[in-house]
């Protein structure tokens, strides 16, 4: 097995680890294939994707080879990323840890802790890294918080309150709404996958779950309207919304302390800026308008609440971290074992949304 902190030979550039990606949708084009290309030590070497259209962009805009079969990147790469159907995840995870090579896969990495499980402990053995992207950890607001707490400006952080909403009432097809639990699809997987793996980092282990789960609008199959709340071991609690069907949108995010709260609306802006065209590389990328800001203070009648900057988005920082884990032995950027908990927290979610009923946590 090639140890890649010694430099495999390729035809590239000697520092570059050349980069087969899996999938050409959004994850892929508007998410993996910029970051790639702009994080230094990478090389987007290799696109798998069957779309003419979107092969067409792959060698226009990266000048990367594009393939059919994600099997023909196995003796030609140095990393794969998955960026395919939630359904497609493990078994491409598994065929490429087995072919020797490290693995970044998108988010959810799998269906359930078991599988995930499974994954992590076949690249443990094989020696290989596997990391997922979780990139809303890189979120501006999300590292605006971390610095509010780290600064105890917050004071004891009681309660985590975190939305991804949207108002779409009509569906735009494909198998993220129409397709089943087969295809790992819906919300409470997708963006519920972002604001459980954030409650965690921020609050710690889970000891409950309880979920409400509904499918809303006409010619949908997975859920589109999801709420979570989650009792912490230390004793915060969460409350966690995901929905497609909401006309008027909550803050994005409320975080209460025993200091003071902070407010925030609105989403990051890496997404739009990634999907307008904007790499990390372009100035001001991350960087969110003071009008955006969030605020912290308390209602107390003194008025002294405050807007407070927002940290420059970082999602940059991930692949920059798995450059480190692949040449220095650094830790991958997202634990495996930190994305088992947050499967088991997802799979406690679906199960207290079928049986009405808070669920506990045994292994927490």
């Amino acid at each position: 097995m090639t140890d890649l902190r010694t430099g495999p030979p390729h035809d590239g550039p000697y520092d570059d680890l050349r980069v087969g990606l899996v999938g050409y949708g959004v994850a892929g084009a508007f998410f993996h294939a910029p970051l790639i290309s702009t994080t230094p030590g990478l090389t987007l070497s290799a696109v798998v994707t069957g779309d003419p259209e979107r092969a067409a962009e792959v060698s226009g805009k990266y000048g990367a080879r594009v393939v059919r079969d994600p099997a023909e990147l196995w003796d030609s790469v140095d990393l794969v990323v998955i960026a395919s159907p939630n359904r497609t995840h493990v078994p491409l995870a598994e065929a490429a840890l087995k072919a020797g090579l490290p693995v970044v896969v998108d988010k959810p990495l799998a269906a359930t802790a078991a599988e995930a499980r499974g994954l992590a402990e076949l690249a443990r053995d094989l020696g290989l890294m596997l990391t997922v992207f979780q990139n809303r950890r890189w979120d501006g607001d999300f590292l605006t918080i971390g610095r509010l707490v780290a600064a105890g400006e917050l004071g004891e952080v009681t309660r985590f309150e975190s939305r991804f909403e949207r108002w779409r009432p009509v569906p735009k097809g494909g198998w993220r709404e129409t397709g089943g639990t087969e295809e790992v699809a819906g919300l409470l997987y997708d963006l519920g996958s972002h604001l459980v793996d954030q409650a965690l980092r921020l609050l710690g282990p889970a000891v409950d779950v309880y979920a409400e789960s509904d499918v809303r609008r006409s010619g949908v199959n997975a859920d589109d309207d999801t709420f979570i709340a989650l009792s912490h071991a230390g004793g915060a609690r969460s409350h966690l919304w995901v929905s497609a069907v909401t006309p008027r949108l909550g803050p994005r995010l409320r975080v209460l302390g025993s200091r003071a709260g902070y407010l925030k609306y609105g989403l990051d802006v890496q997404e739009e800026q990634l999907r307008a065209g904007l790499t990390p590389a372009s100035p001001g990328f991350g960087e969110e308008p003071s009008e955006r800001w969030g605020t912290l203070g308390a209602d107390d009648g003194s008025g002294d609440a405050r807007a407070v900057p927002t940290e420059p988005g970082a999602y940059a920082g991930f692949y920059r971290a798995v450059v480190a884990s692949l040449r220095e032995g650094a830790p991958p950027p997202v634990a495996p074992e930190e994305v088992v908990k947050a499967l088991t927290v997802l799979e406690a979610a679906r199960r207290s949304a079928a049986e009405r009923r808070v669920v506990a946590l045994e292994d927490h």
